[in-house]
């Protein structure tokens, strides 16, 4: 059996382009997949669950995310 895991710092700290995607989100920007792969959008925001990615290839801010984004405010 061949298992791989994915390794997760114990926090996450946002990158500043992470955290322009994250608000792009939460102000309804849409943003599919192709345009994130061109901007470069980073995949930790997927692993950690802060976006998701519906059927269509459309990415969309978690609760999660929306809570990163209000502690980085303060």
């Amino acid at each position: 059996m061949n298992m791989t895991s994915t390794y997760h710092a114990p926090t996450f700290d946002p990158t500043v382009d992470e955290l322009e995607t994250l608000k792009r989100l939460e102000m309804g920007d849409k943003i599919t997949v192709p345009e994130a792969i061109k901007d470069h959008v980073s995949g930790r925001l997927l692993e950690w669950g802060f976006i998701t990615k519906s059927t269509t290839g459309q990415l969309a801010i978690t609760a999660t995310g929306l809570q990163l984004i209000r502690r980085q405010d303060n």
